[in-house]
């Protein structure tokens, strides 16, 4: 539980750090906006086309008498729909930080900065080399999502668990695989490889779950996704250092020698 709260509280401290610093955030917004564009122009463009894909694909239900037909296909063409919804949040994250890579890199940075500083050897890579790492580590977590995507597709038939329990299941590894994708920034400096940084948040599964499932829920409502990226993103910066174990704690305020303090010590 401890965990759930801490990564639910490291989401709202990126949101305050990306709010209090005005700069970032607004060059944070550009990015997240194309990425949006694209994806809401194919997700509609999915919806246009579902009902063809659901009889392309179910050619055995051609000979049923309604209303089953019509129920079949019309189940598959919202389940189909929902599990693209699901694939694209976690997605949208790795289009949004390859489109914007240098500003999200620098935000991250600034982030880390303001709470101690850069790792030790922090790796200082080329651009296109940052760009070709990200590209085929987020083709690795779009992949290993697919292995969960695809059964609960297939679940999603099955009467009363398909519209209860598979729901809250997708949620669950949509936030999972959006924290790992949103860390990569911070871990990719560090030079951890991306199956390690999927081991290292299994390992703080809670974690993981509290960060990315509420940013998931966020996602899914229009336009929302774009102001919340950037501070995604230093929430993400944050979170890493809590599974590094180089959080510090935050230095007391200063006082005027000799200015008057009540009896808890803080300025009066």
């Amino acid at each position: 539980m401890r965990d759930l709260v801490a990564g639910v509280r490291y989401l709202g401290r990126g949101q305050r750090w990306v709010l209090g610093h005005g700069r970032w955030f607004g060059f944070g917004l550009l990015p997240a906006l194309i990425a949006l564009i694209l994806y809401a122009a194919a997700l509609t463009g999915l919806a246009f086309w579902a009902d063809d894909l659901a009889t392309w694909a179910t050619p055995f239900a051609d000979d049923w008498g309604s209303p089953w037909q019509g129920v079949l296909r019309t189940v598959f063409a919202v389940l189909l729909w929902l599990g693209v919804l699901l694939l694209a949040v976690i997605s949208f994250a790795a289009v949004a930080l390859l489109i914007g890579d240098p500003f999200y890199e620098k935000l991250s940075e600034q982030v880390e900065e303001s709470e101690g500083g850069l790792p030790e050897g922090a790796l200082d890579l080329p651009l296109w080399r940052e760009l070709w790492i990200s590209l085929c580590d987020s083709l690795y977590v779009v992949g290993r999502a697919l292995l969960f995507t695809v059964p609960l597709f297939f679940l999603g038939f099955v009467p009363f668990v398909g519209q209860t329990i598979v729901p809250v299941v997708g949620f669950c590894v949509s936030g999972f695989f959006l924290t790992l994708e949103l860390a990569s920034v911070a871990m990719q400096r560090r030079g951890i490889p991306v199956r390690e940084r999927l081991r290292m948040l299994r390992r703080r599964k809670a974690l993981a779950l509290g960060f990315g499932v509420p940013l998931v829920l966020c996602f899914l409502v229009p336009f929302l996704a774009v102001p919340l990226m950037p501070g995604a993103v230093a929430g993400a910066a944050l979170l890493v250092r809590d599974l590094m174990g180089e959080n510090t704690p935050q230095p007391p305020a200063r006082t005027r020698p000799g200015a008057p303090q009540n009896h808890y010590g803080a300025p009066a």
